[in-house]
């Protein structure tokens, strides 16, 4: 069983330069974007809950370790039931994953929805100079919320993530097209309307659109591992949130 890692002083310093400005009065609050049930504090199993009680055993784990410590007999340890009893839910370790990761998707889709929602909103009647700079600041603010969840839920923003090896014949995990979020949106799509918000406001060509999602998320991700595996490692506080937000400029203004 892998141990949950103290997160080092440098984490801490990048989360906190990447957290979210207050929402304004008029923007949506994140008490209104319903949370993924099972990225919270994990309840002690009541009966006729098993499976979510097996589902909170199986983020904690996650979160704590990543992929890896992901186990189907820990869960049930941590629920505290018998292994037997949890293939009445999950059949396998690889039925257990595959909602682990769904759940760490959703909760890179609240994180982009609650920096979306951080934004001012439009006025009723907005100028067009209003409408693009609106449209501009929601592509940045997914980035920001993808950015904030990888540094502040490394765990579960590596599962999201992972490589899936199934320990069964036919088993898979589900990709993003699937993988639930909120708001009926998972984190692929979250970007796909923004940057059609830039198609609708004329600030990016519709030629240019087929595929951007893809441009821009390598991007967004490469940042990611680089200040959490790589030579950025040692960025810290106000200089990391400026990278983070050159990077954000530069994608908004080069797809």
């Amino acid at each position: 069983m892998k141990t949950k890692t103290p997160r080092t002083a440098r984490q801490k310093t990048l989360v906190a330069a990447l957290r979210p400005a207050p929402a304004s009065p008029r923007a949506a609050s994140p008490a209104d974007v319903a949370p993924a049930p099972a990225l919270g504090a994990r309840a002690s199993y009541r009966h006729g809950d098993l499976r979510r009680a097996l589902l909170e055993a199986g983020v904690d784990l996650a979160r704590g370790g990543g992929p890896q410590a992901v186990v189907l007999r820990e869960a049930t340890r941590r629920a505290g039931v018998v292994p037997n009893a949890a293939y009445r839910h999950f059949a396998s370790h690889a039925a257990l994953f595959a909602a682990v990761r769904a759940a760490a998707l959703a909760g890179v889709a609240q994180a982009m929805t609650q920096e979306i929602a951080a934004l001012a909103p439009l006025p009723p009647a907005p100028t067009p100079h209003q409408v693009v700079a609106h449209a501009r600041g929601c592509v940045r603010a997914v980035g920001r919320g993808y950015l904030r969840f990888a540094l502040a839920e490394t765990g579960l923003f590596r599962t999201a993530f992972a490589a899936f090896t199934p320990d069964e014949p036919g088993a898979s995990a589900p990709g993003l097209a699937q993988a639930p979020a909120v708001g009926g949106a998972n984190p692929f799509e979250l970007l796909g309307a923004e940057l059609d918000r830039l198609v609708e406001a004329g600030v990016l060509p519709p030629a240019r659109r087929p595929g951007a999602e893809y441009l821009a998320w390598s991007a967004v991700h490469g940042m990611a591992l680089l200040l959490l595996d790589g030579p950025l490692q040692a960025t810290r506080g106000d200089a990391a949130a400026a990278l983070g937000q050159r990077l954000l400029d530069m994608v908004e203004r080069g797809i």
